[in-house]
This record gives C-alpha cells, sequence and structure tokens, in this order.
C-alpha cells in the first residue's frame, strides 16, 4: 500500500481530513504556546534568581516578574531549573550577658506602633567568624564591649537624621548598660528600651534582620580574614539589602524605596 494510500485510509478511519493530518504533521515538532511561555519565564527565573544572590524563593520572584497569582508555577520552574533559595541555618552565638550591675530600661516597644522613619531604633551585636577570628557588630570589634555599641550608635547619629523622642531598644547586654553608653543617649535626648529577659521576640526587628544576613551571606562564606568579611558585609547591607531585596515586610519595597515613599 502506498504512503498516499495509507494516510487517506488512516484519516477515513479516525474521521478527520488529509488537510488536518498534514497540518498536525507541520505543528508536531514545533512548541505551543504555554511551552514558549515556559521558556521565556524560566530564562527570567535564571536571571532574576542569580541577580538576587541566590535568595529568593518562588514568593519573592512571583513579585518580581509582575505575577503574583502564578507563585506556585514559578516554583514548579524554579524546581525544573534546580534553583533553591539559601537556606536558615540553626546554628547561634550567644552574645548577651545580662548578669550586670547595670540598670535595665523599661521596655517601652511591647505596644508601639511605629508610624514613621527613626522613631524606633534597635540595635544589638552578633558574631562572624573568619580564619583570624570573631568580627562583632556592624561598627565590627573583636570584643563585644561597650566602646563596640558605642561606635555602633554614633554611625547611627552620624548618618541618619533622629527626633527628641527617638527610642533605642536593645536586649539586657552589659554593654548596654554601661554609663557611657547610657550617657551618650542622654546627650542626644533619647530613650533606652531593652527587652525582657530571655525574651528574643522583643527584640524581633534586628533578630530578623541578623537571621537575614547570616543564612544569605555569613553561613555561604569563609572569611579568611577580616578585612574580607567587613567588605562582604557592606556590599551585602549597603548595596543588596537596603537598595535590590525586596521585602515582604515593606509590601515588596527596598528598605531606601520604601522609606522615600513615607
Amino acid at each position: 500500500m502506498s504512503g498516499q494510500y495509507k494516510v487517506a485510509w488512516l484519516c477515513e478511519a479516525l474521521l478527520v481530513s488529509r488537510s488536518g493530518y498534514y497540518d498536525w504533521i507541520k505543528r508536531r515538532g514545533c512548541p505551543g504556546p504555554r511551552q514558549l511561555e515556559n521558556t521565556r519565564l524560566r530564562q527570567r527565573i535564571r536571571e532574576e534568581f542569580m541577580r538576587s544572590r541566590r535568595t529568593y524563593g518562588s514568593p519573592r520572584l512571583a513579585h518580581v516578574l509582575g505575577c503574583p497569582g502564578r507563585r506556585n508555577r514559578i516554583a514548579r520552574l524554579m524546581r525544573l531549573e534546580r534553583l533553591f533559595a539559601r537556606q536558615r541555618s540553626k546554628y547561634r552565638v550567644a552574645t548577651t550577658d545580662s548578669r550586670h550591675g547595670g540598670p535595665i530600661a523599661p521596655n517601652r516597644v511591647r505596644n508601639l506602633s511605629v508610624q514613621e522613619p527613626n522613631q524606633l531604633w534597635a540595635t544589638d551585636a552578633t558574631c562572624v567568624l573568619t580564619a583570624q577570628g570573631w568580627l562583632i557588630g556592624w561598627a565590627m570589634s573583636q570584643l563585644l564591649d561597650a566602646s563596640l555599641v558605642i561606635t555602633a550608635l554614633r554611625m547611627a547619629l552620624n548618618q541618619r537624621r533622629h527626633s527628641q523622642n527617638l527610642i533605642v531598644h536593645s536586649d539586657r547586654g552589659a554593654q548596654f548598660a554601661s554609663a557611657a553608653y547610657r550617657q551618650l543617649l542622654a546627650q542626644h535626648g533619647l530613650t533606652a528600651s531593652m527587652s525582657r529577659k530571655g525574651n528574643c521576640y522583643d527584640n524581633a526587628f534586628i533578630e530578623s534582620f541578623f537571621s537575614s544576613l547570616k543564612y544569605e551571606l555569613i553561613y555561604h562564606h569563609r572569611f579568611s580574614n577580616f578585612a574580607q568579611a567587613r567588605t562582604a558585609i557592606f556590599d551585602y547591607i549597603e548595596t543588596f539589602y537596603n537598595r535590590i531585596r525586596l521585602h515582604s515586610s515593606l509590601a515588596y519595597h527596598t528598605p531606601i524605596n520604601f522609606e522615600s515613599k513615607t
């Protein structure tokens, strides 16, 4: 049986026209509209994922791509691309020593409704391990003492505008209860606030930031020296966290953009 007769017999058996059959043959090797869209979407997902420094999961990527209602589709395409956001680590280093005789400020943030920038500052210290030893704080020092937190507060005072009713919240660490630190607060008319003993939720603002810093940067790098760690942390905070990274708590705006709108 010749090829034409085979096609005619097949089309007759399937109740389709020969023109329709040949049209289907032509389209077999061509991807459909959805497949083409997925191909383009996967390329954009790869680009935005790398731009986020491998930190974005499907919710943030969906917002970046302008399709927040298609989070499940984004997640499925991420799995096909083998793209996985960096995971949180459970590793923690204790930095609070509340066994001291210094004064404890009351907790002034428990029922506080923050309405504008610089109404409340949250502060704390955290440790970053390098081959040269531990590096502590945004002011960055090898020692966790009053000088470190005083330097950090002076940095904030020099860089940020503040009102006389600004509240500065911290844990009950000895460095925050020191006379020198309290004197600096008083000189600038700032009001001290401290978390309840053993309650990390009272300082959830800074705990959330440290969590992002560590699982998006610190836990995925080995710093050979202090200078390398300083450069990486500065780049993360000033370049990425404040200006590029979308924050779900800020309706998926960056901190810089959000503050400019308030």
